[in-house]
């Protein structure tokens, strides 16, 4: 009798579609469009055109699902060691990976194209700077340095300056503000997820902290400076005038509680506490976003 694997399996009763939807990493993606059309509203000014939403979210919407897709083509032999992601389409044998570059380099070239043709060409430059960053720079040197994180750090926190530069053409202080808190917001996120996972990393040969730090002291250390830092960098958006005192003072309770988690969960560094850590950040993002909107209106 004919034996089949696993994935075979379920690419018998799977649609395609599902996986390619998969490829483009959803969860991840759409976080980043909020950040993205949260910068557009925070950047319009009085009368501007509702349309520069509606343009950001799908220009960042494609050039995020691509960058999925091409991620997953590139660590697709990564994949395949760690159980989180060996069940993705590529290490699975559902989708290709030639399929899966054709997929994200014609989502990503359509999501520039959308940003540069309708909303403003800064932005489109931006989302390219971010997929180039995040493919050619973090992807490899996850499996060369624990500086990684803070390398992608930095493709993570552009969504909403791409978002400011579609509503505004421009950066300036307000954008780079918007910057730092995705930045210094990443590092909490992003480690105490890592610090979950930390055996599967290790088992795909990545150099994360996570993996090289096994007391966990120094990813305790940096998960609580980062959290103290997110402070400051939350009430940028106040100085700079982008938003009242609605905002500052309702970013301050916020991320004052959210480091007093950190601080918490911290002592000690268990899968446990981490995971509370990393549910708080998955709170913490939409809240700050959810309240600029509210003293933007």
């Amino acid at each position: 009798m004919k034996r089949f694997h696993v994935g075979q399996t379920i690419a018998l009763v799977r649609p395609r579609s599902l996986d390619f939807l998969a490829l483009a990493k959803p969860e991840l993606t759409l976080m980043s469009v909020l950040t993205a059309v949260g910068g557009a509203f925070l950047g319009m000014t009085p009368g501007g055109s509702l349309l520069v939403l509606f343009w950001t979210f799908a220009g960042t919407l494609a050039v995020g699902a691509g960058a999925g897709a091409l991620n997953m083509a590139l660590e697709h032999a990564y994949d395949a060691r760690m159980k989180r992601t060996q069940n993705r389409p590529v290490p699975a044998g559902r989708v290709s990976p030639f399929e899966a570059t054709i997929f994200g380099l014609s989502l990503s070239v359509l999501g520039i194209g959308i940003l540069v043709a309708m909303t403003t060409p800064l932005a489109g430059l931006l989302a390219a700077a971010t997929l180039a960053t995040y493919l050619f720079l973090y992807t490899p040197l996850k499996r060369l340095t624990p500086f990684a994180t803070i390398i992608g750090a930095v493709p993570g926190a552009l969504p909403p300056v791409i978002g400011w530069a579609a509503a505004r053409g421009e950066i300036g202080l307000p954008g780079w503000a918007l910057f730092a808190i995705l930045f210094f917001w990443q590092m909490p996120h992003f480690l105490s997820l890592s610090w979950l996972y930390r055996r599967d990393y290790g088992n795909a040969g990545y150099r994360l902290l996570s993996v090289v730090d096994e007391s966990g002291v120094i990813v305790r250390r940096q998960i609580l400076i980062f959290s103290f830092t997110l402070i400051p960098a939350t009430l940028l958006p106040a100085y700079t005038n982008t938003l009242g005192p609605i905002y500052f003072l309702g970013a301050l309770l916020l991320s004052s509680a959210f480091m007093f988690t950190a601080f918490r969960c911290m002592r000690p560094l268990t899968n446990a506490s981490a995971r509370v850590l990393f549910l708080a950040s998955l709170f913490y993002l939409p809240a700050l976003i959810c309240l600029m909107a509210i003293d933007k209106v």
